[in-house]
């Protein structure tokens, strides 16, 4: 499994706000161009969002549904992208003083992915989570000081 860690200069509390925000998603996983919510119950369980990943000429819309959520702690995700199967992607937040530790659990589920599961695909997982957790920093601080400002 891929697991990897992040500190986040935020509360938990503004890392659940950019978390329970489905116009968010593309700001902070790494791959999807764009994101559309399917439902309007986000982040509770069963809800989904659609999402297109593009590369080069290349673009494939796959769908994201929520598997577990205990708000303002924990979001467990499964993204479902056509023939590359299924991933588990679980978020935890856990206060830091007055920071937020987000531990980040991702692994293939189905398809290809789960299928051709090996050291070589875990180092790939390992090296989106060192793109997609600062991403999540970034985004949550920029929306932590928007709204100090506004």
């Amino acid at each position: 499994m891929a697991v990897r860690n992040q500190l986040i200069r935020c509360s938990p509390k503004a890392v659940w706000a950019v978390l329970a925000d489905p116009s968010r998603y593309r700001d902070w996983v790494v791959g999807p161009s764009d994101s559309i919510p399917l439902d309007t119950h986000w982040p509770q369980v069963g809800a989904r969002l659609q999402f297109t990943l593009r590369l080069g000429p290349w673009s494939a819309d796959g769908v994201t549904t929520v598997r577990h959520c205990e708000p303002g702690t924990e979001l467990e995700l499964e993204a479902m992208a056509g023939a590359l199967g299924t991933a588990r992607i679980f978020l935890q937040l856990r206060p830091w003083g007055k920071e937020t530790l987000v531990v980040c659990d991702e692994h293939p589920l189905r398809g290809f992915g789960g299928t051709f599961q090996n050291p070589v695909s875990e180092a790939l997982l390992q090296i989106r989570h060192r793109s997609m957790l600062p991403r999540l920093a970034r985004a949550v601080e920029r929306h932590d000081a928007a709204d100090h400002h506004a």
